[in-house]
């Protein structure tokens, strides 16, 4: 058995051995149904809750949190504790809600279904429920229907189906019934063939079942979508290496400590509590929420942007997309066809506002047939149109240029039609002249009939045909002989419109004599051509400045279409995009893995694709390195949005399918706002880097505090519970003040980040060795010149838990740009930071002067001269990472 496509509708029939007439029995319909089993998406068994869980607190830094948990109950910070297990709930009920909320694409899948369909069964027609469909079934389908199955086409009468949500292609798709040729068609040139899920727009037709539940080509999507796992983002996964890498620094500090403790004659109980808080010290128990905060108001601002994220971390992944893969119908174009221009025998108008009937009465003619041959109608809502695309845009042009289209239609009624079939590829509508008035141009209408006659016949069509009824052509207001030559010149423009993706119609017009309104036979007769309309969905203007911007950026962006290739390259040119070539889902499917890895890196357009095809495109790139997002509204697009690293579906016209199965939804389905979430997700990873920066430089300062101060024969430098605190404090507020940094200059400049870099890339993880040694350096020799003074005193202690604590405020403000001053006038870009190392530093001072606190935290109040060498010290780290920005700049600037 053959694909149903190629197959005459005889051989189909006879295939699953059924009679359009009478359809099956009932009593085969019933075996067939325990053959193939009932017509509904098969649900594989998702996650369950708990396994979902389960997946959420295996997370490095979730294990880190919990165990920071337990360190803090044990040292009996009971306070620490239960804000920390706080923490790791929310953590875990956000992530847990997010990943549930995506099982839910395969439940939205199902809603497609459609309860009560119409079919022959028994030689009568019956209704019965979509999941009693089988194979054989003849299936009767009219305007408004949603296909419940796939199904051969075996009559149709100017049947119109909308696939847009299946195969991509933005306009409704005229069937027929003759047998295709070649395995290799398209999904969206089965003209012969109906899908499930697709809704008929027009007409009527009747259709032999060929497949039914998972084996239709909603189905095949469904198996994709559920044989994808979701995989880790590039963040992610920077997380969980750094977690795991500093799970194991802590266990190392833990033996490391204890034995120098153990050495010096500590007691076990005091080096066990010491050593379990240098672990604490080195683990920033503060970065998972910090992140998720930072992510959180990240997403805010997108939204703020017309972009709502579904899953939070995909907010740092924008930062790091090199390819966009993007649809065209409504993403890069605006969704609504428009007349771009109207060629009139031997002249032409590029179409815009001031373009009036006024001026050119041929003009005014051709734009009355294309308004009143027409099925659509003005809607409420300015520039809104119901009915067929292509018929709005021809309403529309009329209205701009000064037609009402209701006016027309009451001075010259509609009295007669041929309506728009297959063969002849157009349509004609016959009008009465009798209230017609002299003025304006119906008038003109009238006076170009001489008192011929009473109707007039207007014909709009495919231009190669009409010309072949007509005998003449309007020329400066009169009628003269269409020549063989003129026909070629009109025949030429007509192709040269269509490869710049123009579609293209012709418009005619004749005036019916005597008895000829009787006689439909002959309104397609002797026509006279009045000229073409040619129209596009045209490109948004933000979309072509957003494709500019995604160059500048370092980001490759790429058309996927269902549209036809000459289209797709035309809007390709228009947008700026590298248009080498244009790549069909034919092609694709020729080739072999290595032909398409190499053409992949030079074509970026790409037209007539199947959900494999896209699923395809997205893993190749995927396999070169790449970080793809892609974008998608129908049901069509839905596994390639998951498969990708972000998939982004539209919010306007998107099904439920396919947000779904997305990261991230475009509220205006607007190109131009992925680009500008880009933008953001590049601000959100920098500033993820700076607070990672801050909070181990700090993490890191402590440590060289706890290690290098006994070598130096000096006591315990801390205690546990003024680690804890400067813990707390400087992960706490500064750290997330830190996510409220502005954009740096130039972030849309530069390259993506490479996905494969670690957290510590670019020198990071030297900067923060470094500035944690000077920290910890600074914070020792303030402590150590009193602790020689004054052994015996708390002053010393008191002095090097408030040097760091400053230190470290003062580093927090450094690390906001990489390259300009502290002292540059963004200073006081981020009032944020600023209230939030201020409250900080009035903390810490409480704790130096407040009695009680001092009883607590067992500190000791500083006399000016003390305080003053804590701020001095803060000042050399915001001196040497100044310095170290200069050097920077005029390295750059060489």
């Amino acid at each position: 058995m053959g694909e149903p496509h190629v197959l005459s509708v005889e051989e189909v029939l006879h295939d699953h051995d059924t009679l359009p007439e009478r359809g099956l029995s009932s009593a085969e319909a019933e075996r067939r149904l325990g053959e193939y089993g009932p017509n509904e998406l098969v649900e594989r068994g998702g996650k369950k809750a708990w396994q979902i869980v389960l997946a959420q607190v295996r997370d490095v830094m979730i294990l880190i949190l919990l165990a920071a948990v337990l360190v803090s109950l044990a040292l009996g910070e009971y306070g620490d504790g239960v804000v920390i297990f706080v923490i790791v709930v929310l953590n875990t009920a956000l992530g847990f809600w997010q990943e549930f909320k995506a099982e839910k694409a395969m439940a939205a899948l199902k809603q497609m279904a459609v309860p009560l369909v119409r079919v022959r069964r028994d030689g009568a027609e019956r209704q019965i429920s979509a999941k009693g469909l089988v194979p054989g079934d003849i299936l009767l389908l009219e305007a408004g229907n949603v296909v419940p199955a796939d199904g051969r086409l075996i009559a149709v009468a100017n049947l119109k189906v909308q696939e847009a949500a299946l195969t991509g292609e933005s306009e409704a798709v005229e069937k027929e019934t003759g047998r295709l040729e070649g395995d290799a068609v398209p999904l969206g040139d089965r003209r012969n063939m109906v899908y499930t899920g697709t809704v008929v727009t027009y007409g009527r037709g009747e259709a032999v079942v060929t497949a039914t539940a998972m084996a239709t080509e909603l189905g095949a999507i469904a198996s994709m979508l559920q044989d994808l796992d979701d995989g880790q983002t590039p963040l992610q996964r920077r997380l969980a290496r750094l977690g795991r890498s500093l799970a194991m620094a802590a266990v190392a500090l833990i033996f490391v400590v204890a034995a120098m403790m153990y050495g010096q004659g500590v007691s076990v109980r005091e080096t066990f509590m010491t050593a379990i808080s240098m672990a604490v010290a080195a683990i920033p128990e503060g970065l998972p929420a910090v992140v998720t905060i930072s992510l959180a108001l990240g997403a805010q601002q997108m939204l703020r942007k017309k972009a709502l994220i579904r899953r939070l971390h995909a907010v740092e992944t924008l930062g790091g997309v090199t390819v966009i893969c993007s649809d065209k119908t409504g993403t890069l174009t605006k969704n609504r066809m428009t007349v771009t221009e109207m060629v009139l025998p031997r002249r032409r108008y590029v179409w815009d506002r001031a373009v009036t009937v006024g001026q050119d009465d041929d003009l005014g003619l051709l734009l009355l047939t294309g308004a009143l041959c027409n099925d659509a109608v003005v809607g409420a809502e300015e520039g809104a149109v119901l009915g067929d695309p292509t018929e709005g845009a021809l309403v529309l042009a009329a209205l701009k240029a000064g037609l009402d289209p209701g006016e027309l239609k009451s001075r010259m009624p509609r009295v007669g039609e041929l309506p728009f079939d297959s063969e002849r590829k157009r349509m004609s509508t016959v009008h009465a002249l009798s209230s017609v008035g002299p003025g304006g141009i119906v008038g003109r209408v009238l006076s170009l009939a001489g008192g011929r006659g009473r109707h007039v016949v207007l014909t709009k069509g495919a231009v190669d045909g009409l010309i072949e009824v007509c005998s003449g052509l309007l020329l400066n207001g009169a009628v003269e002989p269409l020549t063989e030559a003129e026909k070629k010149g009109i025949a030429a423009e007509n192709v040269a419109m269509a490869e710049k993706g123009l579609r293209v119609l012709g418009m005619a017009c004749r005036f019916l004599e005597g008895d000829e309104l009787d006689r439909p036979g002959s309104y397609e007769r002797d026509l006279v051509f009045l000229g073409m309309a040619a129209m596009i969905d045209p490109v948004r203007p933000e979309a072509v400045e957003a494709v500019g911007l995604c160059r500048q950026a370092g980001i490759r962006p790429v058309m996927i279409t269902g549209d036809h290739p000459l289209t797709a390259l035309a809007i390709a040119r228009e947008l700026g995009l590298s248009a080498t070539g244009v790549l069909t889902g034919a092609d694709l499917d020729g080739m072999s893995p290595e032909e398409l890895k190499e053409r992949i890196r030079d074509v970026s357009v790409f037209a007539r694709v199947s959900p494999r095809n896209k699923m395809t495109l997205v893993e190749v790139l995927q396999g070169q390195g790449e970080i793809v997002a892609m974008t998608g509204d129908g049901v069509n697009d839905a596994p390639a949005l998951k498969a990708a690293d972000i998939g982004v579906a539209m919010g306007i016209t998107g099904t439920d399918v396919t947000k779904e199965s997305s990261d991230m939804i475009l509220l205006d389905d607007n190109f131009a706002t992925i680009v500008a979430s880009v933008k953001e997700g590049r601000r959100i990873y920098d500033n993820i880097r700076k607070f990672v920066r801050y909070i181990l430089t700090g993490n890191t300062g402590e440590i060289v505090v706890m290690l290098v101060g006994p070598l130096l024969g000096m006591a315990l430098p801390l205690l546990p519970i003024q680690i804890l605190w400067i813990n707390l404090m400087t992960d706490g507020l500064p750290a997330v003040a830190l996510s409220y940094e502005k954009a740096e200059r130039g972030v849309m400049s530069r390259r993506p980040q490479d996905p494969q870099e670690g957290v510590f890339a670019r020198g990071l993880g030297w900067q923060i060795l470094l500035m944690g040694f000077v920290i910890g350096g600074v914070s020792l020799g303030v402590g150590y010149r009193c602790w020689s003074e004054e052994a015996a005193s708390k002053v010393w202690q008191t002095m090097i838990f408030t040097t760091l604590t400053f230190c470290q405020m003062a580093y927090a403000l450094c690390v906001r740009e990489e390259e300009r001053s502290l002292f540059s006038p963004s200073f006081a870009s981020n009032p944020v930071l600023l209230l939030a190392v201020a409250v900080t530093l009035g903390l810490q001072l409480s704790l130096v002067y407040v009695p009680f606190l001092n009883a607590l935290f067992r500190t000791a109040p500083l006399g000016a001269g003390e305080l003053g060498l804590c701020v001095a010290g803060a000042m050399t780290v915001v001196a040497l990472s100044e310095g170290r920005k200069l050097l920077s700049r005029r390295r750059n600037l060489r």
